[in-house]
């Protein structure tokens, strides 16, 4: 319990600095100079990094779009963490990993469940061995909808930004659990979404399932990782608060780029809660959270 509470205060520390309270410098290195970061043209190879505990029903979609309209300008590494212990994603590897996709890379990566719960772990490892040119920190209920990242790598050409972000998104409602977009059926198979059920808005930061670093800063900082609270295993699933301070290591919001083709599936249920009660309680939330926002 006392350990628990040490923790979380540390992990709040992080989020005060992060409001701009303590100058950066004062405590972590700093970006690569832009000069010394590479200015990539033609086609690119992007690194996709995704994490997976319970989702499967959601990441489906994702590795989906990539067999079904992989990209041609693009050479894509699609990186999944996840736990043995989650039997559905596991089955759901197996069976996109039997797809041979040009210009597709399949990289699965199991850690322990305390490993996966902080997903700045796997963040972490992913941009300090990745040798892309961009890599994309994404979540799993995001989908990349026909040209989408062909839409990326033209809006890369040539930049050096450590941080860029798709200018709008595509969203659904917050759908319930029983929703039929959300139920696999007994058997894996590909999966397509239906794009009438999403509508257009605007973003404003590179938040968490939309941040895409430059590959030299990826590899000279990786993602948090002079934070040792963010690279320590927890035993439940953390609040993804280390996004926050990514941006401020970086020291931008993210640069908004023209991207075509970015959908995220928005759902009520929760599969990194522990029990029924929370669930319940968190999507409870989530649909007063969204009924005030669409007031």
């Amino acid at each position: 319990m006392l350990k628990d509470l040490f923790d979380a205060s540390r992990v709040h520390f992080w989020r005060f600095a992060a409001s701009g309270w303590l100058p950066k410098r004062w405590l972590l290195r700093s970006v690569p100079p832009e000069p010394t970061r590479h200015a990539r043209t033609g086609p690119l190879r992007i690194e996709v990094v995704s994490h997976c505990w319970k989702y499967s029903h959601l990441l489906v979609y994702q590795l989906s779009s990539l067999v079904l309209d992989p990209p041609e300008h693009a050479e894509i590494t699609m990186t999944v963490f996840y736990a043995s212990e989650d039997a559905a994603t596991r089955d759901l590897l197996d069976f996109i990993g039997g797809h041979g996709v040009p210009g597709v890379r399949w990289n699965w990566q199991e850690l322990p469940p305390s490993y996966l719960f902080r997903r700045s772990i796997g963040r972490n490892r992913a941009a300090l061995q990745s040798d892309a040119d961009w890599v994309w920190f994404t979540d799993c209920d995001v989908v990349f909808g026909p040209g989408c990242l062909d839409s990326l790598v033209e809006a890369l050409q040539g930049r050096r930004d450590p941080l860029v972000f798709p200018r709008s998104e595509r969203v659904t409602t917050l759908l319930a659990e029983d929703d039929p977009m959300l139920r696999p059926g007994s058997r894996w198979s590909l999966r397509t979404m239906d794009a009438e059920r999403f509508t257009e808005r605007e973003l404003s930061r590179a938040t968490g399932p939309v941040q895409i670093t430059h590959g030299d800063v990826a590899r000279a900082l990786g993602y948090c990782r002079d934070i040792p609270v963010l690279q320590e295993p927890v035993q439940r699933f953390a609040k993804c608060y280390e996004d926050r301070v990514f941006r401020w290591l970086l020291d931008t919001p993210g640069l908004p780029l023209n991207v075509a083709g970015v959908y995220r599936i928005r759902h009520v249920a929760k599969g990194r809660y522990a029990g029924a009660v929370e669930a319940r309680l968190r999507g409870g939330m989530r649909k007063a959270q969204e009924r005030r926002t669409s007031k």
